[in-house]
């Protein structure tokens, strides 16, 4: 079974993607800001990471320059944003992201994305 990290620091939002996931049978881990991220992935690495941008103590953008860094692209990472500027999605990618989806989404768009990422890898 696939294992995803759900970093957001919306309890909310963590729920929810959690749950999306969840429904279609994937194990689920969630950290509420990027730096609880980096320790999660570095004790219990997961298969992907759904990364919001907009959080206290690291970013998204940090959290996913870090992975670059430091695991290569051997770590999907999905962006999921209130932001919604082409920029934004453009950014995101730029420092790393496989996928940029922007909130609020459908969530088979999210669940989508997230399998053909895991498959690919």
């Amino acid at each position: 079974m696939s294992k995803v990290l759900v970093v957001d620091d919306s309890p909310m939002q963590r729920e929810m993607i959690s749950r999306v996931l969840k429904n279609v049978g994937i194990n689920v881990t969630v950290a509420s800001d990027g730096l609880e991220a980096l320790e999660q992935i570095q004790q219990n690495c997961p298969d992907l990471v759904v990364l919001d941008i907009v959080m206290p103590r690291m970013n998204g953008y940090e959290v996913c320059r870090w992975l670059r860094s430091n695991l290569g692209e051997n770590l999907p990472v999905v962006m999921c944003s209130s932001k919604r500027e082409e920029f934004d999605r453009y950014w995101g990618i730029k420092q790393g992201a496989d996928a940029y989806i922007a909130k609020p989404f459908r969530p088979q768009d999210l669940v989508m994305t997230v399998k053909q990422l895991l498959r690919v890898r």
